[in-house]
């Protein structure tokens, strides 16, 4: 009974991890261009892109170039391309 409990603890734990680590994936990667993470959250939410956190982390880490353009995108909604 008792590694039932820890299982089901943990396996919402490791979720938590994760988000965890996404959001400061994120945060590293918009820092590097002058904004902070909540900014470029909300940023997101006004510019009506949903893309979750783990594609946004995935795509910071593995396509530098298309978050950029993602940023710019959101930094400058009218200036900017289509991505």
């Amino acid at each position: 009974m008792r590694s039932l409990v820890y299982a089901y603890r943990d396996r919402k734990q490791r979720k938590r991890d994760f988000r965890r680590l996404w959001i400061t994936r994120l945060n590293n990667a918009c820092r590097k261009h002058d904004l902070s993470y909540s900014r470029f959250v909300r940023l997101l939410t006004l510019a009506q892109i949903k893309l979750n956190r783990k594609q946004l982390a995935d795509m910071a880490s593995n396509q530098p170039q298309s978050f950029t353009n993602l940023i710019n995108k959101v930094q400058n909604p009218w200036n900017s391309q289509n991505i």
